[in-house]
């Protein structure tokens, strides 16, 4: 089997020519990042077998995040018989540095030169023929709509023979302290010489596998004296070894591309003028944020609805079925009015909500909006210490947060990525949606322009909190300065709609949803139980209930909300059928025929416009759902995942104190 790796700065179709070449669908966007781990497929050509890697996005070989490092161990270590380094046409100035780079390491490659479409669009003409002189390697032009040209990449992977390839010719000096180094450690890759010149301490940590520290580093500092005699000091040299790179890359491209249209971004940059600019560009993102909202309320209580009904439907059927079984009693109850009514209802309130949330926003990441957002949020990050790609790990938390732990593996540093994640919980995700809305529209406003205004107003004061807490983790546990945050702006493009909303109702809300009834059916189990064991003449939720009572009106609050949110810990949906059934007393799960009789319930057990706010606040600044303590575990360790819980636990009821208290002397 011939072992290839697909290599590219992020945004540029990796992807797409994954997916044509192997057949598989791996998920593409819009935006820098977004194949935060390599995936891997299989495609025959004349009886050859290939196995193709598509690896994360990179812009250096000096790794910084954790996926960086995958693409540079790949492109270091691995015993690879090809490597296709995809290059964004239009912009390919930038794309040639990485290529440059690898040059350095391996002459087995082969240039893609994708979304040609693009470029003839915008009056971009590339002389590939010309350019594959140049560098010494195959150069094929690709684009997504052209399927020819995937054939044209097959038959050249095919045939492919390695020659002498373009090398980059550093000064006299730069070279005589590269051989110090050199002479130490006479069998590394070219490129590895001039990374540990620059002391890249990723490289010096992976290459103590093989080699002493000390030796390493000892060596290293003998070069950086070296050029140290020439006035050159340790901080410049990695800028030396970069400006050679850039101005490569420049006159390559100087000789190769010709721009016909010296405007062909002026659109674009219209648009962004609009929309990163420090005057509009917010105004715009809290109306967008609006309109999603207005659409999801308006678009998911009839479809909710159908499917309350239809599922609640076979709850007879079902119940028959087990008594003609000859079950026990309690096994029938335990598995219709535990497991199976949990279940119905966390599937009839996610689910249409997430068919028409994950689309839009897989929509805008498609257009390019998404990436702007964290530009525009950048500046408000790093005043937390932190940086502007947590933006868009909060945009994924929207959806479910569990998706924007995962993503804050595109966020370089460490301590930054901490704060991500640890803070991501403060953004509702689609399960807290509902009971948010529920208590908008009885407390405050009935239409659902109303309640999607004020949800708006809530979800930025969720942000604001996110920015709060954020700066509170950067002064005290996760010390440190903000990193540099460098993003590619990808280009403005037409959604390709269809393929988006398939792709993100496939590969987002049935993966959430599925994930959520795996976690929700013993979170039923236990419920019931707990509503239907007694001990004396209270069951075991009536007395917990009881007991956090004291802790519940401290906080605005009462024990049987406090329960709610304990026992909806598994999945958010629940917290209103668990606090509904503690108020009335009942074993079962049950729902309320309207948001009118739900108020009736509410006001009879002392619910106030106070309890409101406060139930609204907590349900924002709270602890994680399992999902997500889960997925954190599995991303940063059982530690943080602790963490994960306590920190939002213990600054939600901080806050509903101090708002509990302050409303009390006005209403």
């Amino acid at each position: 089997m011939i072992n290839i790796g697909l290599i590219g700065n992020p945004n540029v179709g990796k992807s797409t020519i994954f997916n044509g070449l192997t057949g598989l669908h791996q998920h593409t966007g819009n935006w820098p990042g977004k194949t935060v781990t390599k995936a891997e497929g299989i495609y025959v050509y004349k009886n050859k077998k290939y196995l193709i890697e598509d690896l994360p996005g990179t812009y250096s070989l000096t790794a910084k995040s954790k996926e960086e490092e995958v693409t540079r161990d790949f492109v270091y270590f691995n015993n690879y018989d090809l490597l296709i380094v995809v290059c964004d046409a239009v912009c390919l100035e930038r794309n040639l540095n990485i290529l440059i780079q690898i040059l350095e390491v391996t002459n087995k490659v082969i240039l893609c030169v994708n979304m040609m479409d693009e470029a003839k669009k915008k009056s971009i003409i590339i002389d590939t023929n010309k350019l594959s002189n140049i560098l010494g390697i195959p150069v094929i032009e690709t684009s997504t709509k052209d399927k020819s040209s995937l054939k044209k990449l097959k038959e050249t992977i095919y045939n492919f023979k390695e020659k002498d390839v373009l090398k980059i010719k550093y000064e006299e000096i730069i070279n005589n302290s590269i051989d110090i180094i050199k002479n130490d450690f006479p069998n590394l890759k070219e490129k590895m010489y001039y990374d540990l010149l620059s002391y890249d301490r990723n490289l010096i940590e992976k290459l103590t596998e093989q080699y002493d520290y000390n030796d390493i580093v000892n060596s290293v500092s003998k070069a950086q004296d070296y050029l140290y005699n020439f006035g050159i000091r340790k901080e410049e040299i990695p800028y030396l070894i970069v400006s050679n790179i850039t101005k490569k890359a420049e006159s390559i491209t100087k000789e190769t591309v010709i721009f016909e249209n010296e405007d062909y971004d002026k659109k674009e940059r219209l648009i962004d003028k609009i929309l990163t600019n420090r005057l509009t560009s917010v105004p715009i993102m809290i109306l967008s944020l609006l309109f999603i909202f207005w659409i999801t309320i308006s678009g998911a209580n009839v479809p909710s609805e159908f499917l309350y009904n239809f599922f609640f439907s076979l709850e007879e059927p079902l119940l028959n079925l087990l008594n003609f079984l000859h079950l026990p009693d309690v096994i029938v109850d335990v598995i219709v009015y535990g497991i199976y009514r949990v279940l119905a209802w966390v599937v009839s309130v996610m689910l249409p909500p997430m068919a028409i949330f994950f689309p839009i926003f897989a929509i805008l990441e498609d257009f390019g909006f998404l990436p702007r957002i964290a530009f525009n949020l950048d500046k408000y990050f790093k005043k937390c210490a932190s940086c502007g790609k947590q933006a868009l790990t909060m945009c994924m938390g929207f959806g479910c947060n569990a998706v924007g732990v995962i993503g804050a593996r595109i966020i370089d540093s460490k301590r930054e990525r901490l704060i991500a994640i640890l803070t991501n919980s403060l953004v509702p995700c689609n399960g807290r949606f509902p009971a948010l809305i529920a208590i908008i529209t009885i407390f405050f406003v009935s239409s659902s322009f109303g309640s999607a205004f004020i949800l708006t107003l809530v979800i930025l004061f969720s942000v604001f909190m996110t920015f709060i807490i954020s700066k509170i983790l950067s002064k005290t546990l996760l010390k440190g300065e903000p990193s540099s945050f460098t993003l590619e702006l990808p280009p403005y493009r037409k959604p390709q709609f269809l393929k988006v909303i398939i792709r993100s109702l496939l590969d987002k809300a049935l993966f959430v949803l599925a994930r959520a009834i795996c976690i929700a059916a013993p979170a039923g189990l236990v419920i019931w139980c707990l509503a239907n064991i007694h001990v004396g003449d209270l069951t075991l939720l009536k007395m917990c209930s009881n007991f956090l009572n004291p802790l519940g009106e401290a906080i605005g609050l009462d024990g049987t909300i406090l329960m709610a949110f304990l026992l909806g810990f598994p999945a958010n949906e629940i917290v209103i059928p668990i606090m509904i059934m503690g108020y009335m007393a009942l074993g079962n799960l049950v729902d309320v025929g309207n948001l009118s009789e739900l108020k009736n319930i509410l006001v009879n057990n002392g619910w106030t416009i106070t309890t409101a706010i406060c139930f609204m606040i907590f349900s924002l600044i709270h602890f994680p759902c399992m999902t997500t303590v889960l997925t954190i575990k599995k991303e940063i360790g059982l530690k943080w995942s602790l963490c994960s819980i306590l920190i939002p636990f213990i600054f939600g009821i901080g806050i509903c104190f101090i708002v509990n208290n302050i409303l009390s002397v006005f209403i």
